[in-house]
């Protein structure tokens, strides 16, 4: 029997049940949060969080795997606080999020830098992999990196091969965030491929904001997860393209390629709540549950179908290795 790491220790691989693959339960800037602490309430925030997670568990959801990273306010203090009062699995993640460079600690140390070392980032992903992050008991599960519309910059191609290195090392698997307009899950499975990653054991985050059949359909058939993991964001994709692309894909025998998500979060600081509802009032936690999946059923997706996509394709990502 499989084991996956989880925010409350390890479980058996079927007891994910249905599975989000891509959501958020706090996304913050902590140097603002910690020096301009004004706008955060810790026991309103944590109550909200519980809240929710709960409403998101009564649609039948089990686990929400959580790419939160260094560069998003990673704090896994907090998640345990939440996950005590809510039943349901929170799987944690190690990584960098930038688009562009990495931040100053990494700036002088490493291959060929001032400090000519092993690249830092590899052991310390590995670390949270194996050991443990921080000084919690709580391991993260996979790997997660960024490419967006900036491109292979110097500094995000050194985060992705770190990344790349603590697969190869620990087994754990990858997602990348990703611009689907830039089309960069392209030049995310060459340099994967290029560091030995199986990119069966990869999701292209944020596919689902292109309609682009022949991309998308690229990308599947080198064998990587396509994250359709941001329903809500209509601003980016209307939300009928984004269930077309799905039923359509699902008809052409992709089912079995793709995950679901909404890539939202409890909270998240880089708008006000009032911000975030005015432009994207379906991006929330059961919008995939109250409204995607009914809207999936309408255009001939089967259950085997939505069961793939919720359960069988995140348990063999996490399975494998």
């Amino acid at each position: 029997m499989a084991t996956v790491q989880s925010v409350r220790g390890q479980i058996d691989s079927t007891a994910l049940g249905k599975v989000l693959m891509h959501e958020h339960v706090f996304v913050l800037s902590e140097e603002i949060r910690q020096n301009y602490p004004n706008y955060w309430d810790e026991e309103e925030r944590v109550a909200d969080a519980v809240r929710k997670l709960k409403d998101l568990a009564a649609r039948g959801i089990s686990t929400i795997v959580d790419p939160t990273l260094i560069g998003m306010g990673r704090y896994i203090p907090r998640l345990q606080r939440i996950n005590e009062q809510v039943d349901i699995n929170i799987i944690a993640a190690t990584g960098l999020y930038t688009y562009n460079d990495v931040p100053f600690h990494f700036h002088y140390q490493g291959p060929g830098l001032l400090f000519d070392t092993s690249e830092p980032m590899v052991e310390l992903f590995v670390h949270d992999i194996t050991e443990g992050i921080a000084d919690t008991s709580v391991k993260a599960e996979l790997l997660k990196c960024a490419i967006d519309a900036q491109g292979m910059t110097p500094g995000v191609e050194r985060v992705m091969r770190a990344v790349a290195k603590a697969h190869i090392r620990t087994g754990a698997p990858i997602t990348v965030h990703t611009d689907a307009q830039s089309r960069t899950g392209l030049l995310a499975q060459r340099l994967l491929a290029e560091e030995g990653v199986d990119l069966t054991r990869v999701v292209i985050g944020h596919a689902g904001d292109s309609a682009d059949l022949d991309y998308l359909v690229q990308l599947a058939d080198s064998g990587s997860l396509l994250g359709m993991d941001r329903f809500g964001l209509d601003a980016f994709l209307p939300f009928d393209q984004r269930v077309d692309t799905v039923a359509e894909l699902a008809r052409r025998g992709y089912a079995n390629r793709m995950v679901l998500s909404q890539d939202s979060a409890c909270y998240i600081d880089w708008f006000s709540p009032e911000q975030r509802a005015a432009v994207a009032p379906n991006w929330h936690y059961t919008h995939v549950s109250d409204d995607v999946l009914p809207a999936l059923r309408e255009r001939d997706v089967t259950e085997e179908q939505i069961t793939a996509m919720l359960e069988d394709n995140p348990r063999r990502y996490f399975e494998r290795g």
